[in-house]
This record gives structure tokens, sequence and C-alpha cells, in this order.
């Protein structure tokens, strides 16, 4: 990476963008990282602390293209990091582009979606514009089309838990996942330097797993019987709708098992463990960890 390189990271508070910062600050000084908040007067923690690690800070608001303008003023990497505002992504990851384009950053990593080309979840339709919005911007750029995050299960546990059942419409499909800061440090890795442009890149996890198979894994790290009842998406989408859950929630959930079931999460070229330059984390370690850790939290708070 040139001396001067400074790479930009959008969401940098976020899920995926706090890791993706911790990632370069293992291999690049923090002088050459700027990380991109919606507004970092309204959580002066999260900037602080980006700031007390050497790391600068700006406003990037991607629905403020005002805000764009000027934070990508001498920025040669940029992180895209999808938004998690679905049925705003389009506008929003445009507003990005076209700053990007004006500022001449020199190269937009877009975190993408598993075969987004082909897969036949609807949310991949937001991704197919941004990566149709970046061909057409003529900006040097890569597409890092992530898989499933196994850390999207882990929010369903707590309710599953509670019933001591798993609701899915997956069937015997296969979920090739991998931990959030694997995915994080293969963004990390691009931003970082290298010739990446032009390049598509099918980010999944090294094994693959059916949802019967990770509940088995919850059950016998918790100690308490689990069963994974399989359902038609469209009942699995109304039992999500009963338990209170939003209808884009219900959707997304009952539209991606669905997909699951056609393969639509699986993966097996192996591609991001060759960025990372080491296997993917197990599906079963960080299912592991989050059990033992709400156990750990209910004997701390006395309750079982």
């Amino acid at each position: 990476m040139p001396a001067r390189s400074r790479l930009f990271v959008t969401g940098a508070t976020g899920q995926l963008g706090r890791h993706v910062v911790d990632a370069l600050l293992e291999t690049v000084p923090p002088s050459a990282i700027v990380a991109g908040m919606r507004d970092p007067a309204k959580d002066d923690e999260a900037a602080n602390a980006l700031r007390q690690q050497g790391v600068e800070v700006r406003a990037a608001d991607y629905s403020r293209p005002e805000t764009l303008a000027s934070a990508f003023a001498d920025v040669d990497r940029l992180l895209l990091i999808s938004s998690s505002e679905n049925g705003r992504r389009k506008a929003q990851h445009r507003n990005v582009i076209d700053a990007a384009k004006a500022a001449g950053v020199g190269l937009i990593a877009y975190t993408s979606i598993l075969h987004a080309d082909t897969t036949p979840l609807f949310l991949a339709e937001e991704h197919r514009d941004t990566e149709a919005a970046l061909a057409e911007a003529g900006v040097p750029h890569v597409l890092l089309r992530n898989g499933w995050y196994t850390e999207v299960y882990t929010w369903r546990l707590p309710l599953a838990f509670k019933h001591g059942v798993f609701m899915g419409a997956a069937g015997e499909g296969r979920i090739s996942s991998a931990a959030r800061a694997d995915y994080a440090r293969a963004a990390a890795t691009v931003l970082a330097g290298g010739e990446h442009a032009g390049r598509i890149y099918e980010l999944a996890g090294d094994a693959a797993f059916t949802l019967a198979e990770l509940v088995a894994v919850v059950a016998a790290a918790s100690g308490k019987p689990m069963a994974y009842q399989d359902m038609q998406p469209e009942d699995f989408r109304a039992a999500v709708l009963e338990a209170g859950a939003p209808e884009i929630v219900a959707r997304i959930l009952s539209d991606t098992d669905a997909g699951v079931a056609n393969g639509a999460l699986f993966d097996d070229g192996g591609a991001l463990a060759r960025l990372i330059g080491r296997p993917t984390t197990p599906f079963q370690t960080t299912i592991i960890e989050f059990v033992r850790s709400q156990r750990a939290g209910g004997e701390a708070s006395g309750h079982a």
C-alpha cells in the first residue's frame, strides 16, 4: 500500500464496520484509516473511541449526499458496506457511488450478497441494482458477495429456548455461513492493498450445515432439548408474524429459508478462506460461544 493511501470504511460503527476497522488496525497505520459515521456528533462515545485509536472520523450519511462530498476527499480506497435500510438501499448506495466517483476514489469495494446475479432471494434485488450502478459509473470496483453471517441465527435463539423449538422453512438446504469477523477481515484485506479491481469474490464459510444440524449444536451446548420444526414458507411467515415480528422481518426470514431449501446460501468455492489466509470460523464456534454467553448472563443475574 502506498505510504499516503487513505482507506475509508463506511458504517464504521456498525456490526460489520467495527470488525473491519479492527482488522485494518492490525495491518496499516491508524492514520491511514478514515471511519465514516452517520453523525459523529450524536455518537460521541463511538467517535471518540475511534479517535483514541488514531483513526480519523468523518460524517458520511448515505441519505445526505452533502455529507459524502467532503467525506471522500483524499480517499484512495472505499468500502461501501451495504445499508441496513431495506427498501432505501438503491438511492443510498447510488449517493455513495456518485460522491466517490466525483472525489476520484481509486477503488470501491462493495459488500453484496452471495451469488447476487443468480440468487432467488428477494434481498438480492437492491444488491443487483448497486452492482449495476457501480458498472454504470465506470469506477474501479470489487464485489464482495458475502454469504450469511452465522450470527444471523443467534438472535433467533432466545425465542427458540423459550419454546424448545427452532422454527424454519429451509428443509435439508445447506448454509455455508461464516462469522461476521471473517467477512470483515476479507474486506480489510481487499481495502489494504493488492489488485482487486474488476474481481467478484463469492464469499462463504468452508463448511455447510442444515438448520437441524445447527439446532443439534445448540441443544448440546445448552444442555436443553430443542427440536427443529420445518414448515412451509407461508406457515413460517405467519408464525413469525404471530411472534410479534414486523412484516418485513417475516418476509425476509421466510423468503430466505425458502431460498436455502433450494441452495441459495450454499457455496463451496473456498474464496473467503483464501482471501483471509486461514480457515473460516466454524459455525459451531459462533453458536457455542453465544449459548455459553447466554448461560453466563443467566447465572450472573441469578436466573436460569
